[in-house]
């Protein structure tokens, strides 16, 4: 599959996730989070927020976990998880 092909389905994905059946819970959210920032920025960047920042600490955190993953293997897993809460 061509980059172009993969950007693509990244783009209707992150279009498709706006609008899913029902509200993912918090951990789905958090690795959609994830590899959405790994998929379009890379590793991790700044600073961890501070201890009072409990959803940006949460967000942080579940996008280092990707350290060091592809850019196109985000992508690919992002693709995966927006297509399984949509139940295709």
């Amino acid at each position: 599959m061509s980059n172009n092909d993969l950007q693509t389905r990244f783009e209707q994905a992150a279009k498709d996730a706006l609008s899913l059946p029902s509200r993912p819970d918090n951990d789905t959210l958090l690795k959609l989070y994830a590899y959405y920032k790994q998929a379009t920025v890379g590793d991790v960047q700044g600073k961890r927020p501070g201890f009072t920042d409990f959803a940006g600490r949460a967000k942080y955190d579940a996008w280092k976990k990707l350290k060091g993953m592809p850019q196109e293997m985000a992508m690919e897993r992002y693709i995966k998880l927006v297509e399984r809460l949509k139940g295709l």
